[in-house]
């Protein structure tokens, strides 16, 4: 899992991002097994392949903010919008001639 410091985003890179994100569906579900290893490989996995992809939550709106702070954390990626039950994450690909998706300024 990566070591490097999360993107930090601004509020227009926010915005494109969630606009970017509009037609995609959740790749990864967190259950009730809660956050553990294989989910968090799983979005590790997804975040590398795609750079931006939807988890869908479950839980109240504290605990959902809660996972994606942790998943955050623990990923190196960036929250570009909690609507509803699903996150909107962001890593860009580590090798800039392979990333995909501009963020925008």
């Amino acid at each position: 899992m990566p070591a490097a410091p999360p993107p930090v985003l601004t509020s227009s890179q926010r915005k494109r991002l969630r606009g970017l994100a509009h037609p995609l569906h959740p790749v990864v579900q967190l259950g009730r097994g809660g956050l553990g290893e294989p989910l968090l490989a799983a979005i590790d996995q997804e975040l590398s392949r795609h750079e931006l992809i939807k988890v869908r939550l479950a839980g109240e709106k504290e605990e959902k903010r809660a996972l994606v702070a942790a998943i955050e954390e623990r990923l190196a990626c960036a929250c570009a919008g909690l609507v509803g039950h699903v996150a909107i994450l962001y890593r860009p690909a580590a090798d800039p001639a392979l990333r995909r998706i501009d963020p925008g300024e």
